[in-house]
């Protein structure tokens, strides 16, 4: 199983729009992410985003790409500063390939989470657009398969 940890692209300021969407760099970005995943062959059978509009837009984006049809979930478990624990509570149920759009620090903070236990031990380098693949061998034992940032495209 794997699950695609994606952190939302840059959002406008809140000052610009207290909603904080996509800016126009951030949705660039995201849709130049999205082409290369499902050109690489990606495909998630689940979609989970945090609600939040910059979230749901780069869910929805990404999801064109490798998870056509799939209709997004929201979960109100995956805000920035939520515990990833509370989460992680339903991973032993997952059993299909999962995209999960969120926040920082929560997505860098979750994937310590599920790789080492210890959530304040930061791995993992997020930025604005970033994605995150781990693959689970066995129940509990995640591993990182790799790990894309935007500024790799180009």
């Amino acid at each position: 199983m794997r699950l695609y940890l994606a952190q939302h692209g840059e959002a406008l300021p809140k000052e610009q729009d207290p909603e904080r969407p996509l800016s126009g760099k951030g949705r660039a970005e995201v849709e130049r992410m999205a082409r290369f995943l499902g050109a690489a062959g990606v495909r998630a059978q689940r979609v989970i985003h945090s609600g939040k509009a910059r979230a749901e837009q780069t869910a929805a984006l990404l999801a064109q790409a490798i998870a056509p049809g799939v209709e997004a979930e929201v979960s109100g478990l995956i805000n920035p500063d939520d515990p990833p624990e509370a989460f992680d509570w339903q991973s032993d149920a997952w059993d299909r390939d999962t995209l999960v759009v969120g926040h920082l620090p929560f997505m860098a903070r979750l994937a310590s989470h599920l790789l080492i236990q210890d959530e304040d031990r930061i791995l993992t380098g997020f930025r604005p657009g970033t994605v995150l693949c781990l693959e689970k061998e066995e129940p509990g034992d995640w591993r990182i398969a790799w790990m894309v940032r935007p500024e790799l495209l180009g």
